[in-house]
């Protein structure tokens, strides 16, 4: 699970996904936690055509069926393997409201030493990371404000060399079943399979990159 991540910057998102020229400058969070401002890429939802938008919103998905913005419970992450079921995420999987976050790095906690201590993970390349997430637009009924917000995808990394280091052990299982998670980096070629695919296509992307596509320091 990802509880923190650096956003891009604009330029690198605009070099990166041709998207974000006409945005107004910074106006998101540089560090995003949950229910923090962050941005995200996505199908551009108003044309018929393909192209790619770049959006504002709450990293933690607000589903239809909310009756506040000001959400009880967590939703910045989601299991890839409940987007069908679970009720917060099924619409917007089904209907293909996928999205991909810009991230210039994210941390999570690595407990070997029987404390917490964050580790940052960047692209070994230098380039941002393009996450896979979901999105959705949910609008106030007594206000009419528009909320648009997002949710980062994880999924299982038991077998990862590098990514099952992560989060804390669950005694009561074996290594090799503590469901231990990570987020999805999609690579490049995939993106615009990842927004305009359809839904068997989408899920065939789930996918954890080798361990040297990662570039790990500690967080000062």
């Amino acid at each position: 699970m990802c509880n923190r991540y650096e956003t891009s910057e604009e330029r690198e998102i605009e070099r990166t996904w041709h998207v974000g020229r006409d945005q107004p400058s910074r106006w998101w969070d540089e560090v995003v936690f949950p229910r923090g401002k962050g941005v995200f890429i996505r199908r551009a939802v108003h044309e018929a055509g393909y192209r790619r938008e770049l959006v504002a919103g709450q990293w933690g998905l607000i589903p239809w069926f909310a009756t506040s913005a000001k959400l009880p419970y967590s939703t910045n992450n989601a299991r890839s393997e409940e987007l069908a079921a679970k009720a917060t995420f099924k619409q917007p999987w089904a209907r293909g409201q996928r999205c991909i976050i810009p991230a210039r790095s994210f941390d999570e906690p690595c407990w070997e030493s029987g404390k917490n201590v964050w580790w940052r993970f960047r692209r070994a390349d230098g380039q941002p990371w393009g996450l896979a997430g979901l999105w959705s637009t949910w609008i106030d009924k007594s206000s009419g404000e528009v909320h648009e917000s997002y949710t980062m995808l994880t999924m299982n990394a038991d077998h990862h060399p590098l990514m099952r280091r992560m989060h804390k052990p669950d005694p009561r299982l074996p290594p090799d079943q503590q469901d231990k998670r990570s987020v999805i980096p999609l690579p490049p070629q995939a993106w615009d399979a990842w927004l305009a695919g359809s839904v068997q296509s989408a899920q065939s992307l789930f996918a954890v990159p080798p361990e040297s596509s990662f570039a790990v320091e500690l967080v000062p």
